[in-house]
Parts: structure tokens; C-alpha cells; sequence
């Protein structure tokens, strides 16, 4: 059985699409013309690898649709995918221990483009203590840990807010990329029970609290622990498994957050 390989233009043309922008503006960004963009989409004309690079960079494509960019036009891909336990990948393993490390005894983390956790240092470890262990069967996962009614979800209490705002940042990625993997985790985990207990987020401070952000409230052995999340990602990645890593760090919200987090780390 043989399957049909989408075609370039068609592939650009959703792409342009998703990003809702004209052929003249694109155009405009790729120092073509909307004829020629309007030709490549239509299949009258085919794109150099060149001009689907460009294209694909102007058009905010992930690394890994710009390789699928590339076969559709009849070209190599571009991008490696190296395994992050492949000897090059060496350096980049380190570094991100040494960051993840360093930045204790706040939690961080490295999630991939599913949010399964690639490495977590002893913040994190801390706030999943007492966990069930069919949440800790590797690869872990993020979303599921955090959003599962036998996970985190209980212990946070700001959930509705929290919840909505992890919701919505994986439709924002949905939207951005052609993830089915993606797709099938924000289903399950919006589907969801979600756990509640009389008076959560029943009533608002008199004072509201300046938070920069909004925050993760979160208890911990008793104690009510805030943090705001911060993401990072790699600059101009070349490599696919690269592009796709996130580093998440939490800071502390409250100076209550600080002085138990440091009183745990010695």
C-alpha cells in the first residue's frame, strides 16, 4: 500500500494560514513576490530548498514540520534528531543538570514537546512526594502529574486558575503545531475529574496579593507554598530534539515560599 505525500504548497498554505497572514505580506517577509508565493502554493511552481527554508522560518514553522516541509518538497531534511543520551548530546546534558542543579532548592525542570519530564531536579521531587505510584511509571509527564485527580491537582489551591491557564497554553501550542501526540494529551487530561474542597478559591484577599504573575499555590506537609513559572527554550536550535526541549523554573512568589524552601535545602 502507498501513501499520498502531501504537497509543499498545500503544507505552506496552511501553515500561512494558521498564522493569518496574507500572500503579500509573506511575500513581503521573504523578499518574494505574492504571485510566486501564490504559484508554489497552487503547485505551478517548486520552491528551492532555499526558499522553503525561508518560508518556513518567516511562517514560525517548528523544526520538526520544517523537515516535513522539506520531504513534501522532494529535499532532504535539514534537521537532525539526536537522542539525548547520544554521545554528542553530552555537553547539552550536562549544562542542563548543572542549571537544574544550581538553581535548587527551587523546583526546575526540562520537559519535552509532549511535556514528558526529560530531567528534574529535588524541588520538583519534593513537591511530588506521596504520590501514587502508577503517576511515577517513567516517562512522567507533567500535565498528567499536575492535572490527575490523584496527582498534584488536589494539593493545589488555585486549581480552577492554574488548570485553565495549563489548558490553555497547550490549545495556544495546538494551534501553533501540528502535534497529534499533543492533541491526544490535552484530551485526556481535560477530561479530567477535577478535585475540589469546600472554601478553594472561595473568596478573594481584601488585599490581593502583588503577584508579577499568576502563581502556582500549592501546599507542601502543611504549608502553602507560591511560586511563579518562567519558560525557556533554546535559541536557534538545529537540532529537532533540541527545538523541542523546555526548561521550566519556579520562583518563589512570597517570602514565606523562600524561607521554607531554603530551610529544607540546609
Amino acid at each position: 500500500m502507498t501513501t499520498t505525500r502531501p504537497a509543499v504548497g498545500a503544507l505552506l498554505r496552511t501553515w500561512r494560514e494558521r498564522r493569518g497572514i496574507s500572500q503579500l505580506e509573506l511575500a513581503g517577509r521573504a523578499d518574494s513576490s505574492s504571485r510566486h508565493i501564490s504559484f508554489i502554493e497552487t503547485g505551478r511552481s517548486r520552491p528551492s530548498e532555499e526558499m522553503v527554508l525561508r518560508l518556513a522560518d518567516r511562517l514560525e514553522v517548528p523544526v520538526r514540520e520544517r523537515n516535513a516541509l522539506l520531504l513534501a518538497a522532494g529535499y532532504a531534511p535539514h534537521y537532525a534528531q539526536t537522542a539525548l543520551d547520544h554521545p554528542s548530546m553530552e555537553a547539552l546534558r550536562e549544562g542542563i543538570e548543572r542549571l537544574l542543579t544550581g538553581y535548587e532548592p527551587y523546583p526546575a525542570l526540562v520537559v519535552d514537546a509532549t511535556y514528558d519530564v526529560v530531567a528534574a531536579n529535588r524541588g520538583i521531587l519534593m513537591l511530588m512526594e506521596g504520590l501514587p505510584e502508577h503517576l511515577l511509571v517513567p516517562p512522567l509527564n507533567a500535565m498528567r502529574i499536575t492535572l490527575h485527580p490523584e496527582g498534584l491537582a488536589p494539593r493545589i489551591r488555585n486549581l480552577a486558575a492554574w488548570r485553565g491557564h495549563l489548558l490553555e497554553q497547550m490549545e495556544r501550542q495546538i494551534a501553533l503545531a501540528r502535534s497529534e501526540p499533543l492533541r491526544a494529551l490535552y484530551e485526556e487530561v481535560s477530561a479530567y475529574a477535577v478535585p475540589g474542597r469546600p472554601g478553594d478559591e472561595a473568596a478573594a484577599p481584601e488585599e490581593p496579593v502583588p503577584y508579577i504573575a499568576l502563581p502556582l499555590v500549592i501546599e507542601h506537609d502543611g504549608h502553602v507554598l507560591s511560586f511563579v513559572s518562567s519558560i525557556a527554550t533554546f535559541n536557534t536550535p538545529m537540532d529537532v530534539t533540541v527545538a523541542e526541549l523546555a526548561i521550566e523554573t519556579m520562583l518563589p512568589a512570597d517570602p514565606a515560599t523562600v524561607k521554607y524552601l531554603r530551610s529544607l535545602g540546609g
